[in-house]
């Protein structure tokens, strides 16, 4: 199956579900002899309606309607809540195409590695993966296809999934314009995105509750925005992934916490030595890890 003549579904037309429709649409399907479609499924229709007049989506469907739509789709976003993930695949198991692949974009995978051998039809895939891109703001009317360009996407190979899928979807990420594909265990996943995703959402959000002027901005010089950007936060489903997580995230607090404690220390103390060889050494740790980011020119 070439990319440019499958037929893309994506439920859930949210600000990540509209990226990907976008991102297919423009990178994708506007290739040459392209025959390929986007079928958009969402609760709400007026962002139905706005994808369908943009030319984004070549047909739409209520979510009351989503089991007249993955009968068509050879490749099917499900861009929900974890658990509704879950819940998703439970109830139309038996109306996903024959040879579909199918992925995820959660925060957190253990639930997906426990549950899906169970779920899955033997003759359709679930590829679990996460794209590390997205913004701040929710909703269709927030979606945009550059999010992905020079970004990480993270696949987690399982022992179910065959391999020309895998290859498939790894195409597929590369032309959305992914320039680094992680691969690594669900475990490994939940572990390490519960530290530089879930645990910088805390403390986000622990710096804007400890403050106790709501006009402290006015004294900005661009640390405190830059830190709490991500402090503008979708409640409901960070509360879950939290949640989903709780014990590899709390260790990871915990371990926050050790470190806070140890400036706290020295400061109070007026240790100088010890402040200065503790912020030598965070440098000199932050330069060594750089950034996973490779530019796509």
């Amino acid at each position: 199956m070439e990319l440019k003549h499958a037929t893309y579904g994506i439920v859930g037309l949210g600000i990540m579900g509209g990226s990907f429709a976008k991102s297919i649409r423009q990178n994708i399907l506007s290739q040459a002899g392209s025959t390929g479609k986007i079928l958009v499924c969402n609760r709400s229709t007026a962002c139905l309606s706005q994808a369908k007049s943009e030319g984004v989506a070549d047909e739409t469907f209520t979510s009351d309607n989503v089991a007249k739509m993955l009968p068509e789709c050879d490749v099917v976003f499900v861009c929900l809540y974890p658990h509704a993930t879950l819940d998703f695949m439970k109830e139309h198991r038996n109306h996903f195409k024959s040879g579909a692949i199918i992925t995820d974009i959660s925060g957190v995978k253990g639930i997906f590695e426990k549950s899906m051998p169970e779920i899955l039809r033997a003759d359709t895939d679930f590829i679990i993966g996460h794209p590390m891109a997205g913004g701040e703001k929710e909703g269709y009317a927030n979606s945009d296809a550059r999010f992905f360009v020079n970004h990480n996407y993270i696949l987690c190979p399982s022992d179910f999934n065959k391999a020309e899928n895998l290859d498939f979807m790894r195409s597929l990420v590369a032309e959305m314009g992914f320039t680094r594909i992680t691969e690594t265990t669900c475990d490994t996943h939940d572990w390490k995105i519960g530290f530089t995703s879930q645990l910088c959402h805390v403390i986000a959000s622990a710096l804007v509750e400890s403050a106790e002027d709501p006009e402290i901005t006015a004294f900005g010089g661009g640390s405190f925005e830059d830190l709490t950007r991500i402090a503008m936060i979708n409640a409901p489903l960070w509360t879950e992934l939290f949640i989903s997580n709780k014990e590899k995230l709390v260790t990871h607090i915990e371990n926050f916490e050790k470190q806070m404690e140890r400036f706290k220390t020295y400061i109070k103390e007026e240790n100088a030595d010890a402040l200065r060889d503790m912020l030598s050494h965070t440098r000199e740790q932050r330069l060594k890890m750089g950034s996973i980011r490779t530019v796509k020119k």
